[in-house]
């Protein structure tokens, strides 16, 4: 199913969340950040440690929500709770969030399918010294 080729799963509170990037995530990441790539760097260069549990919260929120967004959307009858950056906080340690980068990140990939077409990366170390 299309959801689950475009999801990274995190476990919250003994709940599993499907980390989607939708059209919709990807519209509030670029009004936050001005775009995927800046919050890429935002990500993986963050100096300030709490600024980085802001950010984490705010995009597991994100993007965890998308897959029930979806769910609601398609079973009104049914709705699921929405996840808040409070029940986050809450139900997770800065070691969690830490984890979930690479959650988020993986799903970026698969929301913007750049793991298809990644190229061969050249040797770092080659050029050290």
């Amino acid at each position: 199913n299309m959801e689950q080729e475009r999801a990274a799963l995190i476990t919250i509170g003994g709940k599993e969340y499907e980390l989607v990037l939708t059209t919709r995530a990807t519209k509030e990441i670029a009004k936050r950040y001005g775009g995927l790539a800046s919050l890429g760097d935002r990500l993986l260069n963050t100096e300030n440690f709490e600024l980085a549990l802001d950010e984490l919260v705010w995009l597991i929120a994100l993007l965890a929500n998308q897959s029930i967004l979806i769910h609601n959307f398609q079973h009104p009858e049914e709705k699921r709770d929405l996840l808040t950056e409070e029940a986050i906080e809450l139900l997770t340690t800065p070691t969690d969030l830490a984890e979930y980068k690479d959650a988020i990140m993986d799903s970026m990939l698969r929301g913007t399918k750049r793991f298809v077409e990644s190229e061969p990366q050249p040797e770092k170390n080659a050029s050290a010294g």
